[in-house]
């Protein structure tokens, strides 16, 4: 929810103003402390002292973090300066007023909306530009005022439609049903991307380490994966399947800690294209609950409510992917935009698992994408034929268990720096997987078991080891001892059963007729 400009909002200052009574729209504002936590700038306990301090001295949360030695000012600044600005007038959104009015009416009227409260919060604009769009609707005798109730604040001023208003109404949905919180313009959609890119974090051997959880690879793989996601450039995952290719890109997902800001939607050339999407932009995690008496709020000049703050968005796709798929998406009904999976991706990840499986041909696929890879830029067309640019500022992951030279040509791998081969593991890495999962399951192993399950995988079946079979045969003995109604253990006739399961058997060669 937005407040009128009168109100000085302070971080975090639950004391320094007086809200309106609309508690839900109070709790739906994310919290600068929880921000700040998500970051990794500082921690719980420091926010927490910060915020007894406030109690008791008032002033501004982001200035107390900084007494205690929790933030330097600079990094704070940095922070609070991605912050997308709020708008201070009309002309400052840069979008036509005649749209926002249009949009207004649309709001007003889909959604039953009656006082200036309701009206912030459906088009996530500042009080004051909210009012000047109410008087100019005045002006044009397409809303009229009701008066407040049990309140002598405006924010609790009703409105209603005049019969002029209704039709203006309708008629604005017509040409577009696009109703949501206010666009933002492309340029200042390019402009937060390229201020929120990949690049900005420093990726640690450590915090990729902490990524993989309770997966279990080898340190060079770590080693390896470090200067790919700090460059920000596209990186192959390739290697038989059954490694853990797809686990590590998906592990990647927990390496970035960055707020970025997300716009629920973007004109270009008066066409709107919504980009938020709830699916892919989480919203920063609260790192720990508050009394809810300590509410916490960016300050109103700092923060534009059009955009989200959300997690970098990672944005998984496999065989179905399409080429369409990474088109705007018009809706003839609606007459808007859906953004395209790669921009809603932007300052995150876009990983394209099983390449090579796609409907698509790879050839027509990488096509698609040596120019953003290249350039670092996407080119995107209306379907007035309108064309715009965006950043590709993203990091791009291929994975796949197919021969990289089978899908690719040598000019294409020239564009990937980075090929990261997810191979078997070895024996040692594979003992530490086995003891984990069966560990787990409360299975006891030993050398004996362990050596007789290695000399049946490889020797005797002639398999490849596996990083995916410790778990498919624990599974499958636990699943055979419960059947038979015994106590978990591993026996040789239960094991062979597991590992017959890890493949087809070839049909007997046909008995020779006399």
């Amino acid at each position: 929810m937005r407040v009128c400009t009168r109100f000085k909002i302070n971080l975090l200052d639950p004391g320094a103003i007086a809200l309106p009574p609309r508690r839900e729209a109070i709790e739906a504002r994310i919290r600068l402390g929880d921000l700040l936590i998500q970051a990794k700038l500082v921690t719980v306990a420091q926010v927490t002292k910060a915020l007894e301090i406030q109690a008791d001295r008032g002033g501004r949360l982001g200035d107390h973090l900084v007494a205690i030695g929790a933030i330097g000012q600079k990094a704070l600044d940095a922070f609070l300066h991605r912050m997308p600005a709020e708008p201070a007038n009309v002309a400052a959104t840069k979008i036509g007023e005649t749209d926002l009015l249009d949009l207004l009416m649309k709001l007003i009227y889909s959604g039953h909306l009656e006082s200036i409260g309701q009206f912030v919060d459906a088009i996530k604009l500042p009080y004051h530009i909210v009012l000047d769009l109410v008087q100019m609707a005045i002006d044009r005798q397409l809303l009229r005022a009701l008066g407040t109730r049990q309140s002598e604040s405006l924010v609790d001023m009703s409105y209603a439609f005049t019969d002029q208003g209704r039709r203006y109404a309708a008629d604005a949905l017509e040409q577009s049903r696009y109703v949501g919180p206010a666009p933002v313009t492309i340029e200042e959609f390019s402009n937060q991307v390229n201020l929120q890119k990949v690049t900005n974090e420093l990726v640690t051997f450590e915090r990729i380490r902490k990524s993989f959880g309770s997966l279990s690879f080898s340190d060079s793989m770590i080693e390896q994966s470090g200067p790919a996601l700090n460059s920000g450039r596209a990186m192959l995952l390739y290697g038989p399947p059954g490694n853990g290719k797809t686990s590590v890109a998906l592990s990647f997902a927990n390496v970035f800690h960055d707020v970025i800001y997300v716009p629920y939607a973007v004109m270009v050339d008066g066409q709107i294209i919504r980009v938020h999407d709830p699916s892919v932009h989480n919203l920063p995690r609260s790192a720990a609950p508050m009394q809810e008496e300590t509410l916490s709020f960016i300050r109103s000049e700092e923060s534009d409510a059009r955009w989200v703050p959300c997690r970098r968005p990672f944005v998984v796709t496999g065989g179905e992917l399409t080429l369409e798929m990474l088109d705007l998406r018009y809706d003839a009904i609606a007459k808007c935009y859906e953004a395209p999976l790669h921009m809603k991706a932007l300052g995150g990840c876009f990983v394209i698992d099983d390449f090579g499986r796609q409907l698509v041909s790879p050839a027509n696929l990488l096509n698609r994408w040596i120019v953003p890879l290249e350039s670092r830029r996407d080119y995107l067309k209306l379907h007035t034929g309108k064309t715009f640019t965006i950043p590709f500022e993203e990091l791009v992951i291929f994975s796949t268990n197919m021969e990289p030279e089978d899908l690719m040509d040598p000019a294409f791998l020239r564009r990937l720096p980075y090929k990261i081969e997810v191979g078997a593991p070895t024996p040692e890495l594979y003992r530490q997987i086995f003891e984990r999962e069966c560990e787990r399951q409360g299975l006891p192993l030993t050398d004996k078991i362990f050596n007789f399950i290695v000399a049946r995988v490889g020797k005797e079946r002639g398999l490849d080891l596996a990083a995916y079979q410790p778990k498919f045969i624990v599974d499958q003995v636990m699943a055979t001892c419960r059947f038979m109604g015994q106590t978990p253990h591993f026996e040789p006739r239960y094991i062979d059963y597991a590992i017959d399961n890890l493949r087809v058997r070839r049909n007997a060669p046909a008995a020779t007729k006399s």
